[in-house]
């Protein structure tokens, strides 16, 4: 071997070292991470479907979980972008749809994330201007959905595959699906240049309230087996820094449990802090009353609702848009459960 070689390969076993160091958190061959984090950074989405996301933060609840971890936060439009900040390490945990999740959950062959509680059940569906009375009146017109691949996107091209409708991802085919922003989706049905949307709140009651369109499918009516729910935004954390910082992790469960506890007995009080955090993040008013519909509409638990995660894997797979995958492993549930055991609570479980 020469010189040049033995130096180039010593480099590369140093490198894989640290590589693997940094994979495991450092120290703690017991699991138990280094625990030396000084900051932690949640990602979420400017939607009441991610209340106790904008309450936790709002009301200072994350901070004070957190201790001496300092909460740093991210907002994104869709679930893509906040994949693809989990991966590139911008954040350590999100809030999130199911479909995004187990996108990468597939792209990183199982090792980038681990759902690690529920948040949200129910709360979105297909909203459609006047004229459009019944399913059947749907074909010839244009649909919009927040992103490609997000969570909503898939349930609408199931629902149309379901229906026996040609769709692409193109905007071609029998319904024409176009993915737009949420605050664009707003703006194009006002003016009459999309004829709906399969949105998440709040942005579904803000269609029938300022557009006024009318829900034509309530998305909880499509999950029969699981008594209407389903989930609409778990937390997810990328799985190096659960490995490195489980201290930290089960210190945001904490927070999160109390926030979700907090909506569940204070609604009012709560959508007021949504409002508030919603108004800070996108610098417009938010009406009371479609915050409300909003709260009606959703359910929040930190249930995971496990099966219908493997029935959105299934949809996703069946338009396209995702290869077979196997989830056995997506969850990450024992912090969490440890917390509800404290709190004398019953357990959740994955699958």
């Amino acid at each position: 071997m020469s010189k040049r070689t033995s130096v180039l390969s010593a480099a590369a076993a140093v490198l894989a070292l640290s590589l693997a160091a940094t994979a495991c958190g450092g120290s703690g061959g017991d699991g138990g991470g280094s625990g030396d984090a000084d900051t932690l950074t949640l990602g979420y989405f400017p939607n009441l479907t991610h209340a106790p996301a904008l309450v936790g933060v709002e009301n200072g609840t994350f901070a004070e979980a957190l201790g001496d971890v300092e909460l740093q936060t991210q907002t994104f439009n869709a679930g893509p972008d906040a994949i693809n900040a989990l991966f590139a390490g911008e954040v350590d945990a999100t809030f999130i749809g199911p479909n995004p999740a187990i996108n990468g959950w597939s792209q990183s062959d199982g090792t980038a994330l681990r759902i690690v509680a529920g948040s949200t059940s129910r709360g979105a569906g297909l909203v459609v201007r006047e004229g459009i009375e019944s399913v059947e009146d749907l074909p010839g017109t244009t649909i919009s959905t927040p992103q490609l691949g997000n969570t909503q996107d898939v349930a609408l091209r199931w629902f149309a595959q379901e229906q026996g409708w040609e769709v692409d991802t193109e905007g071609g085919g029998e319904l024409s699906i176009l993915p737009q922003d949420n605050a664009e989706i707003i703006d194009t049905f006002l003016l009459g240049e999309i004829d709906g949307a399969w949105v998440p709140e709040p942005h579904l009651s803000r269609l029938v309230k300022e557009g006024e369109g009318h829900l034509l499918v309530d998305e909880a009516d499509l999950w029969p087996e699981t008594g209407g729910e389903f989930v609409t935004t778990h937390l997810i954390v990328n799985a190096d820094f659960l490995e490195a910082e489980p201290e930290v992790v089960e210190n945001l469960l904490r927070g999160h449990v109390e926030t979700v506890d907090w909506i569940n007995d204070n609604s009012e009080d709560a959508q007021g802090a949504a409002i508030a955090h919603l108004e800070a993040l996108t610098g417009g008013e938010l009406d009371a009353e479609v915050v409300a519909s909003a709260f009606e509409n959703v359910t929040f638990t930190v249930d995971p609702i496990a099966e219908s995660l493997r029935g959105g894997a299934e949809h996703a797979e069946g338009v396209g848009l995702l290869d077979p995958v196997d989830l056995e492993g997506i969850y990450a549930l024992d912090l969490l459960n440890g917390v509800l055991t404290e709190l004398d609570r019953e357990e959740v479980a994955g699958f």
